[in-house]
C-alpha cells in the first residue's frame, strides 16, 4: 500500500481561501501563512485549484499561459516558496491541470484563430458548417450549443464548457508533446502531482455524430465522455510525466462507470492514482436533471456508494472519496442539517467518508462546518454556469422564486464563499472587499470552532489520525448493512484482523439498531454511546464508528 493511500488531502480554492493583501481575492502568501494551520489538522497534502494566467471566466479552469502564475494570487516566487515551506511540514502539493481545453486567449488558439494553415489551428476542433448549421446538436456543459461560428474562416470550433473555452484536439501528435513539456516544467519546479479537470472528455469520437436526447444525459456525452483513445492518451502521460516523478494523479471522471474507473486507476495500466467520481453527488438530481429542487432517498445514496466501494476494491481500483469540493453545493445543506445539528451533521459526513476505503479529501470549511451560500438574488452570483442555467430556467417558464431556490440547492457558489477564519467584518479572509460577498452573518469561524468543546476541527483531526494507523480503515473488505434501510447507512469494513462499523443516523429522529458483541466505541460524534441487550441507540444525526479486535 502507498503511503498517499493513508493520507488525507486539502482542497484550497485559491481564491476564497485568505488573502494576503487586502485586494479581496486570496492569493499565494494567504496560503502560506495558513500551512500551520493545515499541519495542525494533520493532512498529508494539498491540491490547489488553477492559478496559471487566465481571464477568469471560469475562475482559472480557462488557462491562457500554462507557464505564469495569474499576478493576481502572486508571483512564480511565491509559488516556489509556498512548494518550500508545504515541504518543510511534510505536505505535499498537488497542482490542478486543465488539458481538456484552453482559454480562448491562450496563444495557442490566438494563432489558431490567424487561418487554417496556421500550425497551431489543428490544435483544436474545428468543423465547417453543415446546411449553414453547427457541425452537430451536442450542448455546452454551460449551456446551449457546443459550438461556436468564427466568420473570418467559416467554421466552428468546438467549446463544451464556456463559449471563451475550446476543447483542445488530442489527436495532434505537436499538442501532446507540447502538454508533456509543460507538464514537465511543473514537475521539475518540484510539485508532487496532479489533478486533472475533465481529464476523461479529452478523446472524442472522431466523426462528432449527433446525440438523441432521449434522456438529460444523452446530450453529445456519449461521444466525448471515455472515448476512444483517452486510456493511450493518460497512458503516455504516464510514461512521460506521471510514472518517471513519482507523481500522485487523480482525475476528474464524471460520467463514468465503475468499469471505466477501475481502467483509470488500477495501476497494473500505469495511468493515474485514483478516480473522482460523481454518481453520489447525482443523487438528487431528479431525472439525471441537476437543475431541479431535488430530494435524495438514504438507500439511493448507499447503494452508489456500496457499488463503487466493492467493484473498485475488487477490479483493484482507487476511489478518491469526498462529499463537497468548489463544483458542488455544501453536503451539510444537502444531505443533512446545517441548522439545529450542524455540528452532528459536519461530523456525520466526515465520518462516513473516512470510513470507506479511498483517499479522502477535505474540501477548505468542511473541517468548521460550512454551509450554502442561500444567496437570494441572481445578481450575487458571479458563476457563469449557475448564471446561465437561472436563465435557462426563466426562459423555460420556472419562476423567479423557485429559481433561485433551485440555485440555492444546487449551484457551486455555495462552496464558493470566502473561508471563515474569525469574527471580524469579512471573517478575517480579506481587509478589503470579498470577491464573492456572504450575504449572512455566519457564527462559525475557525477561531470560534477551536474554541468549542469537542469541535468538528478535532473530530476531522481524529479521523485523519485513525486514516493513518488503521490499516484495516484502508484495505479491509466492505460490506453495507441493511440495504433497505432508509434512515441509518451502516457499514462495516473488514479483514482477518478485526472489524470496524459505522453507523450514520440521517434523520432527527432517534434510531434504534440491533448490533452484535465484541464492539468498543472508536469515534462518535456525541459524548458517550447509548448501547445495551445488543441495540444502539443513535441520536438525531448521530455516527459512531466502532471496533471489534476479535479475529474472524
Amino acid at each position: 500500500m502507498k503511503e498517499w493511500q493513508k493520507e488525507t488531502v486539502y482542497q484550497i480554492y485559491p481564491r476564497s481561501f485568505q488573502d494576503s493583501n487586502g485586494d479581496g481575492v486570496g492569493d499565494i502568501n494567504g496560503i502560506i501563512s495558513r500551512l500551520d494551520y493545515l499541519q495542525e489538522l494533520g493532512i498529508g497534502l494539498i491540491w490547489l485549484t488553477p492559478m496559471y494566467r487566465s481571464p477568469g471566466n471560469d475562475n482559472g479552469y480557462d488557462i491562457a499561459d500554462y507557464y505564469q502564475i495569474d499576478p493576481i494570487f502572486g508571483t512564480m516566487d511565491d509559488f516556489e516558496k509556498l512548494l518550500s515551506e508545504a515541504h518543510k511540514r511534510g505536505i505535499k502539493i498537488i497542482m490542478d491541470m486543465v488539458l481538456n481545453h484552453t482559454s480562448n486567449e491562450n496563444k495557442w488558439f490566438q494563432e489558431a484563430l490567424k487561418s487554417k494553415d496556421n500550425p497551431y489551428h489543428d490544435y483544436y476542433i474545428w468543423r465547417d458548417p453543415v446546411d449553414g448549421h453547427e457541425p452537430n446538436n451536442w450542448v455546452s456543459k454551460f449551456s446551449g450549443s457546443a459550438w461556436k461560428y468564427v466568420p473570418e474562416l467559416n467554421q466552428y470550433y468546438l467549446h463544451l464548457y464556456d463559449v471563451t473555452m475550446p476543447d483542445l484536439n488530442w489527436r495532434n501528435e505537436k499538442l501532446r508533446a507540447e502538454i508533456f513539456k509543460m507538464l514537465t516544467y511543473w514537475a521539475k519546479k518540484g510539485i508532487d502531482g496532479f489533478r486533472l479537470d475533465v481529464i476523461n472528455n479529452i478523446s472524442k469520437d472522431k466523426n462528432l455524430p449527433n446525440d438523441s436526447f432521449d434522456t438529460p444525459l444523452d446530450d453529445g456525452r456519449n461521444f466525448y465522455t471515455n472515448g476512444p483513445h483517452v486510456h493511450e492518451y493518460i497512458h503516455e502521460m504516464y510514461e512521460k510525466v506521471f510514472g518517471p516523478n513519482k507523481f500522485i494523479t487523480v482525475g476528474e471522471l464524471s460520467s463514468t462507470p465503475i468499469s471505466e474507473a477501475v481502467k483509470y486507476t488500477n495501476p497494473k495500466r500505469q495511468e493515474l492514482s485514483m478516480a473522482f467520481t460523481f454518481h453520489h453527488v447525482k443523487v438528487d438530481y431528479t431525472g439525471g436533471n441537476k437543475w431541479t429542487l431535488g430530494h435524495y432517498k438514504l438507500t439511493d445514496l448507499t447503494k452508489i456508494l456500496s457499488d463503487w466501494q466493492i467493484k473498485m476494491n475488487h477490479q483493484g481500483g482507487w476511489n478518491a472519496l469526498f462529499w463537497n469540493n468548489h463544483d458542488q453545493p455544501r453536503a451539510i445543506s444537502r444531505f443533512t442539517d446545517d441548522d439545529k445539528y450542524r455540528d452532528q451533521s459536519a461530523k456525520l459526513l466526515a465520518m462516513v467518508e473516512f470510513g470507506l476505503q479511498g483517499t479522502p479529501y477535505i474540501y477548505q470549511g468542511d473541517e468548521i462546518a460550512m454551509k450554502n451560500a442561500y444567496f437570494t438574488d441572481i445578481s450575487q452570483y458571479k458563476d457563469h454556469e449557475s448564471i446561465n442555467a437561472y436563465n435557462d430556467l426563466i426562459k423555460n417558464g420556472v419562476d423567479k422564486k423557485l429559481a433561485i431556490k433551485i440555485l440555492q440547492q444546487k449551484s457551486r457558489e455555495n462552496s464558493r464563499l470566502p473561508m471563515q477564519w474569525d469574527s471580524s467584518k469579512y471573517y478575517g479572509f480579506t481587509t478589503g472587499k470579498p470577491w464573492l460577498e456572504p450575504l449572512y452573518h455566519d457564527d462559525y469561524s475557525v477561531e470560534k470552532v477551536l474554541k468549542m468543546k469537542n469541535n468538528v476541527f478535532n473530530f476531522y483531526r481524529a479521523l485523519i489520525f485513525l486514516r493513518k494507523n488503521k490499516v484495516l480503515l484502508a484495505d479491509g473488505e466492505y460490506k453495507l448493512l441493511n440495504a433497505q434501510d432508509n434512515s441509518v447507512y451502516s457499514y462495516e469494513r473488514y479483514d482477518d484482523k478485526g472489524k470496524i462499523l459505522v453507523m450514520a443516523n440521517f434523520t432527527d429522529k432517534t434510531q434504534k439498531r440491533e448490533i452484535s458483541d465484541g464492539f468498543d466505541l472508536l469515534l462518535g460524534n456525541y459524548e458517550g454511546i447509548e448501547m445495551s441487550n445488543g441495540t444502539v441507540t443513535l441520536r438525531p444525526y448521530e455516527s459512531v464508528m466502532l471496533e471489534n479486535k476479535k479475529r474472524l
